[in-house]
């Protein structure tokens, strides 16, 4: 997507894309992160909500119409007596319930100048979350993260402690970084957990000073691309086959092997 700071034009889109998926077959359809609202930089979050907004309300009516799973990517969750907002993800089940909610743990605060792009505070606007978070799912288990938490091996390790065949990754990477350490970082995350990978990702120019690198990707837990985005908003469809995974693991149990 390349979703700006209108909530409800970025809805629409969002809706679209998500019918789209569902009648070329997908049976979860994940979407990027900040898919409903991508500030400005600098500006606060009018369409902050907590969960029983209607944000997640539409996340959930689109999984219940099509009968399908949804990453809601992230949203502005609004945080009691705090000006600061979480950036959260929501796994969402056909039946319309969240099942598994996630609140953004690493915070984006960096200095890019360096490679032309200005400084980044994420912490001044967003508060950090404190919980690793894994879902059950009749396709398995599933871990949540957001964007900068993928430079965080540590925290997929936890997950992979929890036996999960998933880890999402909704982002919106800054081009800089993107270019170099998107593919690698998510390839890596893959074959170290032997998981699938799903990195639904916010792609362009969202504002005149800010834009994504784009790029959303499916990795297997072989590390290889199943799938990648186009440089333009749009879904794709990939399979994902858990006997394979399954045989992979048997025949290279590296997650058994640990000795730290």
């Amino acid at each position: 997507m390349t979703s700006t700071d209108d909530l409800a034009a970025n809805l629409s889109a969002a809706e679209a894309l998500v019918a789209e998926a569902a009648h070329a077959g997908a049976a979860w359809v994940a979407l990027p992160e900040n898919f409903a609202y991508l500030r400005r930089e600098g500006t606060v979050f009018p369409c902050a909500q907590g969960l029983d907004g209607e944000i997640v309300a539409a996340v959930c009516a689109w999984a219940r119409h099509h009968g399908i799973w949804i990453l809601g990517g992230s949203f502005p969750e609004a945080v009691a007596d705090e000006p600061r907002v979480y950036n959260t993800s929501v796994l969402v089940s056909p039946e319309g319930e969240v099942v598994a909610t996630y609140r953004k743990i690493h915070l984006f605060d960096v200095d890019l100048s360096a490679q032309g792009r200005s400084a980044y505070q994420e912490s001044a606007s967003i508060a950090a979350g404190h919980e690793v978070v894994a879902a059950k799912t009749p396709f398995g288990g599933v871990g949540l993260s957001i964007c900068y938490d993928l430079r965080f091996p540590e925290l997929y390790r936890a997950l992979a402690a929890q036996d999960v065949r998933f880890l999402t990754v909704p982002s919106a990477f800054a081009p800089q970084t993107g270019r170099d350490h998107w593919e690698v970082l998510l390839r890596a995350r893959a074959v170290e957990n032997q998981c699938f990978v799903l990195a639904p990702a916010q792609f362009g120019q969202h504002s005149p000073t800010r834009t994504s690198y784009g790029r959303a990707l499916v990795v297997d837990p072989w590390g290889i691309v199943l799938g990648v985005a186009p440089d333009h908003p749009c879904a794709f469809v990939v399979d994902c086959d858990l006997a394979a995974q399954d045989r992979m693991r048997a025949s290279l149990p590296a997650l058994r092997h640990r000795r730290l």
